[in-house]
């Protein structure tokens, strides 16, 4: 029996890449599916494909970072399938540079589609579950947050979108510990696929191979958020999974480490071999991406 059967599911940036990936695995799965996207004629055309192979889908191109037109997603989502069971936030956009010749403009647009676009449309999909929770409804809602590892350990040329990325793992830890009394849950992902956003970049490394397994095929990374979106995956909450081809673990967050206490207030001539003392004791962080 497909693990998605009517779930109804919420994937924006499913125009492309990997949310065209998760769209057309959820459908396979059963779910109904609300397939967001600004590029209308891609998103028309993923709809066509999910309804072609006998699954259900709608199209959406309202804008994320909009928190009205956000509203208009899930109410859209309500209004064809009568409910809304998951949120997929995987739009994201790019705009790399150096720090020292990063913009304003630069800054605002990454934060925007990243930040802001997975605040918006969770709080109206969390508003709607949270009512459902006080009605006595049995809720098992998904959000699923989509991260990086230049969140995790930084990336040379992309302190925006580092820091946006970052941002979103700390999101989704409160999202767990909130909002789990309501029968929500909240992952994220840090997926490493060939995508619109990596081409450029990677295009040589990421390229398809001839023959033998697509190491970075998209597809790669759906199965795990069709289980995330299914009623299986309720005991999961507040994980990152990083995912790269057939490898799949979850990332393990920054914790207390070494410590000295004095017992008493430090004296700045005693900070300095206090601190290489902790270096000398800790476990290094992983290298940012470049150097």
């Amino acid at each position: 029996m497909p693990i998605c059967k009517d779930r109804v599911v919420i994937i924006t940036g499913a125009g492309g890449g990997l949310g065209r990936a998760y769209a057309l695995a959820l459908a396979a799965e059963g779910a109904k599916v609300v397939v967001n996207d600004i590029n209308r004629e891609a998103v028309a055309g993923v709809v066509a494909l999910i309804r072609d192979q006998g699954g259900s889908a709608i199209g959406d191109c309202h804008d994320i970072t909009d928190y009205v037109e956000a509203g208009e997603i899930v109410g859209s989502a309500i209004a064809a399938f009568g409910d809304l069971h998951a949120v997929v936030n995987n739009a994201g956009i790019c705009r790399d540079r150096m720090f020292a010749s990063l913009t304003e403009a630069d800054w605002d647009a990454v934060m925007a589609v990243h930040l802001k676009g997975h605040f918006c449309i969770a709080s109206h999909a969390v508003k709607h579950w949270r009512e459902q929770a006080k009605q006595g409804a049995k809720v098992q809602a998904r959000i699923i947050n989509t991260s990086s590892g230049a969140g995790l350990q930084g990336s040379i040329g992309q302190s925006n979108y580092a820091a946006a990325k970052g941002g979103i793992a700390s999101l989704t830890l409160v999202q767990a510990a909130e909002l789990a009394r309501y029968g929500i849950t909240a992952n994220a992902l840090a997926p490493a696929a060939r995508t619109g956003m990596t081409e450029q970049v990677f295009a040589a490394t990421m390229k398809k191979p001839e023959e033998g397994f697509d190491h970075f095929a998209p597809e790669n990374v759906a199965p795990l958020v069709a289980w995330l979106v299914s009623e299986d995956s309720q005991h999961v909450t507040g994980k990152l999974f990083e995912v790269e081809g057939g490898k799949l673990s979850i990332a393990d967050g920054w914790r207390l480490g070494p410590q000295l206490d004095k017992g008493a207030r430090w004296q700045p001539a005693e900070v300095g071999a206090a601190v290489d003392a902790l270096i000398e004791q800790a476990v290094p962080a992983q290298k940012v991406y470049g150097t």
